[in-house]
């Protein structure tokens, strides 16, 4: 769906962007990371054909931004990390003033504009004013505007940016949905945190270079190189631990309070035998699990020392 190769963008000897590349396929939902300043904007606004870079290239869906500009933007939804409302429109009549520019006519148009209102959960507010909207409304508000024309791929741009914890949880939710609407989604942030729970993909930008592109699950396997399992068993815990010391697949075991924490030897990804000798010599499990890795932790370890090598 959005293909980038050597995507680059220089003002004087300043590069915005440098060597851009990215695959993104149909119902991706790809967290676009990096500190204000990084690249984001510059990389999103080429893409939506309203920047032209100084050299490289990008395709969406199998159109170029050079010869078919015109047929992008007709398949893509662009959401700035700022736009303005027209203070003297109702709600319903912002949309269906946009809904006329993409030339939704008669019957339908008021029909789409529902279904956006519904799908952003604005219907209680279709009558207000644009400009009495709270910030997250404004921003769901915008969103509806850009699915419209019901665009196969959304460009977001910081949406999730000057909201409230209520706010930032109904828009990710929000996006989640659309997803599995199966739309491609490219969505910006500078807090990491704000979109490690719905992603399948992430990449690192800064200073104009992306550090890490890859899916969420491969992130975590470049980190996680050994297995961490959480234990805990009812009644003699230094027992249990004396049963799984000798399995081969073990590196070491530490005990913290009531559990035991196992780290397997690395590549080691079949440990089924231990839960089986723990059972087999009476013991009770209460917990057996994989310690989870957090998206943020990981991009940490992945990016440290990135600002120096840069």
């Amino acid at each position: 769906m959005i293909e980038t190769h050597d995507l680059t963008k220089k003002y004087g000897d300043h590069y915005a962007i440098r060597s851009i590349e990215l695959t993104l396929n149909e119902g991706d939902l790809f967290g676009f990371i990096g500190p204000n300043g990084a690249g984001k904007t510059t990389t999103m606004r080429i893409i939506a054909t309203l920047l032209n870079p100084t050299w490289g290239e990008a395709y969406v869906c199998g159109n170029s931004i050079y010869t078919k500009p015109k047929e992008i933007r007709r398949l893509i939804g662009y959401m700035p990390d700022f736009f303005g409302v027209y203070d003297d429109m109702r709600v319903i009549e912002y949309l269906e003033f946009f809904a006329a520019a993409y030339r939704i006519r008669g019957p339908q148009r008021r029909k789409r504009c529902d279904e956006m209102l519904s799908i952003v959960d604005l219907d209680f507010k279709r009558d207000a004013y644009a400009n009495t909207l709270s910030r997250g409304q404004t921003q769901r508000l915008g969103l509806a505007r850009t699915l419209l024309h019901d665009p196969q791929v959304l460009l977001l741009d910081e949406p999730l940016s000057g909201l409230d914890p209520r706010a930032r949880i109904e828009m990710r939710n929000l996006l989640r949905r659309l997803g599995q609407m199966g739309k491609t989604i490219v969505v910006s942030s500078h807090i990491l945190p704000e979109l490690a729970d719905i992603c399948n993909k992430v990449g690192i930008i800064d200073r104009g270079v992306i550090s890490v592109n890859a899916e969420v699950a491969e992130v975590m396997k470049q980190v996680r190189q050994r297995t961490v399992l959480h234990i805990e068993v009812k009644g003699d815990l230094d027992s249990a631990a004396r049963v799984l010391q000798d399995h081969a697949c073990v590196d070491a075991i530490e005990r913290k309070d009531a559990r035991l924490f196992v780290t397997l030897h690395a590549g080691i990804e079949d440990y089924s035998e231990l839960p089986t000798s723990l059972i087999g010599a009476g013991h009770k499990l209460t917990l057996f699990r994989e310690e989870e890795i957090n998206l943020e932790s990981a991009f940490m370890a992945l990016t440290k020392g990135m600002g120096e090598k840069i």
